[in-house]
Order: C-alpha cells, then structure tokens, then sequence
C-alpha cells in the first residue's frame, strides 16, 4: 500500500513488519494516498 510522509512528501511503500515510519527522513507520519477515481454524483 502506498503513503505520502507528510514531512518529506516523498512515496512510501510499508512492509507488514516494518513500523510505521519514513525511511529517508524517519518522520511518523504517513498519508494514505487517495484511489485516482473520480466519482459523479447526480445534482438537481
């Protein structure tokens, strides 16, 4: 699964065991990335 340090802004890719840490900067913490889709919501 793939996180954005909030301090660094770089993409992170986190093993299972790892901890929940940035490995080029060792801020804690990350951001989910968002899915790419778009979603269209009917307005009237």
């Amino acid at each position: 699964m793939s996180y954005k340090c909030s301090r660094c802004k770089r993409d992170v890719e986190l093993d299972e065991y790892g901890g929940v840490r940035c490995p080029y900067c060792g801020h804690r913490i990350l951001l989910k990335e968002r899915a790419p889709d778009v979603k269209e919501v009917p307005v009237e």
